[in-house]
């Protein structure tokens, strides 16, 4: 492999791992000697800092990272600050609430519950921190669980699950003490 497509790797890797990554780590992955890999990282480096980039190579110590750049940061703020004031659409409450009362739940369940695909209803919920993976059932295809995470809690006003409101009082629309509107006040509060 020649230099350009190494630099393209470790570009990619240190992208797709959003996180520092150890030089030890690099050359074992992509079986190169250390002084191969500092090599790419001085392109690299190099690249980031013309002006026209919104990107840079942070090294810390024998670790390297991208990261935006600091004159960026106010731009980003802007649109991640408008991302979390929206609230959730009408598919994603009705997805968590099948998460919160059925957990853990496969996407199948939700989807016959529900009666339509849920799969971007979970992707937004996933995204916002209010569900995770907990793990695979044991069946066919071993299906992803879903339940929710304590921001999910925090978000709601609960400090656990047994906090939650019966089934059948939430159903039948006294959804007053659990308030998946709140997420969005929730969030622009913060």
């Amino acid at each position: 492999m020649d230099s350009d497509e190494l630099t393209g790797i470790i570009e990619g890797i240190l992208f797709g791992a959003g996180e520092a990554i150890g030089l030890n780590d690099l050359c074992r992955c992509l079986d190169k000697s250390p002084l191969e890999i500092r090599f790419v990282m001085e392109i690299l480096k190099q690249d980031y800092q013309d002006k026209a980039r919104g990107m840079r190579l942070v090294q810390i110590k024998d670790t390297y990272q991208l990261s935006t750049k600091p004159e960026h940061y106010d731009y980003i703020r802007e649109v991640l600050k408008h991302k979390q004031s929206t609230g959730l659409s009408r598919a994603a409450q009705e997805t968590l609430a099948i998460v919160a009362y059925r957990q853990p739940v496969t996407r199948l369940v939700i989807d016959e519950l529900r009666g339509v695909s849920s799969s971007s209803a979970i992707q937004r919920l996933l995204d916002r921190g209010l569900i995770s993976d907990a793990g695979r059932l044991e069946a066919p295809g071993r299906p992803i669980l879903y339940k929710t995470t304590p921001e999910f809690l925090r978000s709601v006003g609960f400090t656990n699950l047994e906090e939650m409101p019966e089934f059948e009082v939430f159903s039948q629309g006294k959804q007053e003490q659990f308030d998946l509107n709140g997420i969005e006040t929730n969030n622009k509060q913060e």
